[in-house]
């Protein structure tokens, strides 16, 4: 097959019975910019089923992350989530991609909104050491309806802040804000409530957002992606289009499907 490779499943983690991320080596040849999705699947009767998944590992690590949901009678992920160590995974050459901090104006503020499995691109993001000397705070929020789901805590609280190369200006400018909407938690409410309330805004201690200062990069269900976009347009912001930067952007390859 033209533009697929053949991979080996390095590491294997279950984050609950919903969610699970695995990882590949990433060849020599495999390039690509934070915050890319690429093809990824299996051979089912001798023909590649494969579906877009975001990157979650950053552009100079060793191996590429991938992090999913588990759906029983998903055509890939019902076969997908009980992959071994060992196991070959396809793997398409050419990563791609909107949701690119090159894609946004210049700013003062990043926000990384997402959702569930949405939070993928945004691992990749974060790990970006040129991310924190263009903006000077970097905020991500995270959305899910059970603390269970709030995955790569661990990421958040101990590795970034002490990644021996750019930790000081994690600590320094990366916020992260988990929110949960089916449970007791110490965030409560969806991402577009907290947005239009000023809640979020006020826990965070900044101001709320406007077309000047603030960008936005969103990824997560399609209702999320339109409800969240319509609070921006409202305070004057724009989509990025065709690579033309602007005040925020999304993912089209997911919205639109």
């Amino acid at each position: 097959m033209a533009n697929v490779i053949t991979e080996t499943v390095t590491a294997i983690h279950h984050w609950n019975d919903r969610l699970f991320s695995f990882k590949t080596p990433r060849p020599q040849t495999f390039t690509f910019e934070n915050g890319h999705f690429v093809m990824v699947g299996l051979e089912v009767e001798g023909k590649p089923l494969m579906r877009a998944y975001s990157i979650a590992s950053a552009n100079y690590e060793d191996e590429l992350e991938f992090f999913s949901i588990k759906v029983a009678n998903g055509p890939l992920t019902s076969r997908l989530q009980n992959i071994q160590l060992g196991d070959k995974l396809l793997l398409s050459t050419k990563p791609t991609g909107t949701l690119v901090a090159d894609h946004l104006l210049p700013g003062k503020h990043l926000y990384l909104l997402c959702t569930g499995t949405g939070l993928a691109p945004f691992l990749s993001i974060v790990k970006d050491p040129e991310i924190y000397d263009r903006f000077d705070k970097v905020v991500l929020v995270h959305g899910v309806r059970y603390a269970s789901e709030l995955a790569y805590q661990p990421l958040f609280d101990d590795e970034l802040p002490n990644n021996p190369w750019f930790g000081e200006l994690v600590r320094e400018k990366l916020v992260y804000y988990p929110t949960v909407t089916r449970e007791s938690y110490k965030n409560e409410g969806r991402i577009t409530q907290l947005m239009t309330s000023g809640k979020l805004f006020d826990d965070i201690g900044l101001p709320a957002p406007n077309a000047k200062d603030d960008r936005f990069m969103i990824c997560g269900s399609p209702g999320m992606l339109t409800d969240t976009c319509a609070i921006l347009r409202d305070l004057g912001m724009h989509e990025s289009r065709h690579g033309k930067q602007a005040e925020f952007v999304i993912e089209r390859a997911f919205a639109e499907k």
